[in-house]
């Protein structure tokens, strides 16, 4: 049984802490809203009144925030989780926060004698819940060998990405590339359809069976046909992921046409309606067509 923290229990962290518990470890979390850790201290965790008072009871941390200025905010100052960890802890980042950020915090922890991994994730609140995120790790050896059993209890498919920090969060922004193309693709292919008078099952039917047919695809469709537009992954972490992996692709010179267009889409949804979720993207396409996109079964 390994003591392990965890700051930042949203929909990610929440189920990421549930499943932290189940593997049979010890855990306290810690958040800046004190009403979101309740229902998991009912479940066994320990609630920290500060980030540094969490670092002093847990030898590896999970950090899953949304950017990079509240992974800074939870590791410094007086209450900070740098002031609490003994040397030799782990912090692992679990949130995406962009490759330069992450070599930045990275220099922030080892001065302090404290490991970093990288980790970025994919599988959004259904894997955090289920335990089976997707986790790109980029750390020493055997800092990730000593992990492995604490990163077992959050994810299934974990892959060693690298031993160079920030190599986690470079596949995550290609990862972000593909996803944020695809959604997009998603989108004008579910239009284009119903303006010409397909039902949209017949389409989710046909490409569900085709080459291109993905969970992404099913998933996507399913809730726009259910008009279920909030609760799973809100357009605001896509609209990040994909600057990110765009101001990466401005460092490295690398053209990102298609994702770029896919961005610009994204922008206008979260414009347009920020609490809700990637699919919300369609509603424009629908205004702009003259359909609406709903079961019809």
């Amino acid at each position: 049984m390994a003591k392990v923290g965890l700051i930042g229990v949203g929909n990610m962290g929440a189920g990421m802490s549930r499943n932290i518990l189940k593997a049979g470890h010890e855990l306290t979390v810690y958040d800046v809203r004190p009403e979101a850790m309740e229902t998991l201290v009912a479940e066994g965790a320990h609630a920290a009144a500060s980030p540094r008072e969490l670092g002093a009871a847990a030898d590896t941390v999970f950090i899953m925030v949304l950017n990079v200025e509240q992974v800074k905010a939870s590791l410094l100052g007086e209450d900070g989780l740098l002031a609490g960890l003994n040397p030799n802890a782990t912090v692992i980042c679990t949130a995406t926060i962009g490759r330069s950020q992450v070599i930045e915090v990275a220099e922030l922890v080892t001065a302090k004698g404290v490991n970093i991994v990288d980790a970025p994730v994919s599988g959004g609140a259904p894997g955090a819940a289920a335990g089976t995120l997707t986790m790109m790790v980029a750390a020493q050896s055997a800092v990730f060998e000593a992990s492995k059993p604490v990163l077992a209890a959050v994810g299934k498919d974990i892959y060693h990405v690298g031993e160079e920090i920030g190599m986690g969060q470079t596949v995550k922004s290609a990862l972000a590339v593909l996803i944020g193309t695809t959604y997009a693709g998603i989108f004008e292919a579910l239009t284009l359809a119903v303006k010409a008078g397909v039902a949209p099952e017949t389409l989710r039917d046909v490409v569900s069976t085709s080459v291109a047919g993905n969970f992404l695809f099913t998933d996507t469709t399913e809730n726009i046909l259910s008009r279920n537009f909030k609760g799973q992954s809100n357009i605001g972490t896509m609209y990040k992921d994909l600057s990110l992996a765009k101001n990466m692709a401005n460092d490295c010179g690398v053209p990102l046409f298609a994702a770029s267009a896919a961005f610009e889409l994204f922008q206008a949804g979260k414009a347009v309606n920020p609490d809700e979720d990637n699919w919300t993207i369609i509603k424009i396409l629908e205004n702009i067509a003259g359909v609406e996109i709903k079961r019809t079964e």
